[in-house]
């Protein structure tokens, strides 16, 4: 399977989660491609199986700017049967927690994406073991999902 990991990353925290997810799904055997959404054309993730959509949470609860460029180009789209999973990280400190990832599932939903049922949401970045092992079973969980999608059984 294909996928694309297309996140915004300020403090490198929520690169950090995407190469955790990375890693995981090349383990797996997926093709996965990687990239800042500020740095593709819109189009790019038509090719996919999966796309995972990450960003950092900006002020009181929005979606960064390079985001919301991103998520805008989207809407001249059509997503219809794309599936999607989205993560991102936040800071206990400002209001909204972790919002810009309820942004961007909501508007994914709402251009006919199937969107992952569970979102991963960081405290800043997967220092210890338990984050890292967070990001892990996300990723874990994303796959098995994709394989259900597809009538495959997992095989370890």
């Amino acid at each position: 399977m294909k996928a694309f990991i297309g996140y915004v990353s300020m403090s490198g925290n929520t690169e950090d989660m995407a190469n955790i997810l990375k890693e995981v799904l090349l383990a797996k055997g997926w093709d996965v491609e990687m990239d800042c959404l500020d740095a593709i054309e819109v189009e790019r993730i038509l090719a996919y199986d999966c796309v995972f959509f990450g960003a950092y949470t900006w002020g009181d609860g929005d979606l960064p700017y390079e985001a919301e460029d991103f998520f805008e180009e989207l809407n001249e789209l059509e997503l219809e049967g794309i599936h999607a999973a989205c993560f991102g990280s936040g800071d206990h400190d400002y209001p909204k927690f972790c919002a810009a990832v309820d942004i961007m599932v909501e508007a994914l939903a709402e251009k006919g994406c199937v969107v992952f049922n569970q979102t991963l949401k960081m405290e800043l970045n997967p220092e210890t073991d338990e984050d890292v092992a967070e990001c892990q079973q996300f990723a874990e969980a994303v796959y098995e999902w994709m394989l259900a999608k597809e009538g495959i059984k997992h095989v370890s």
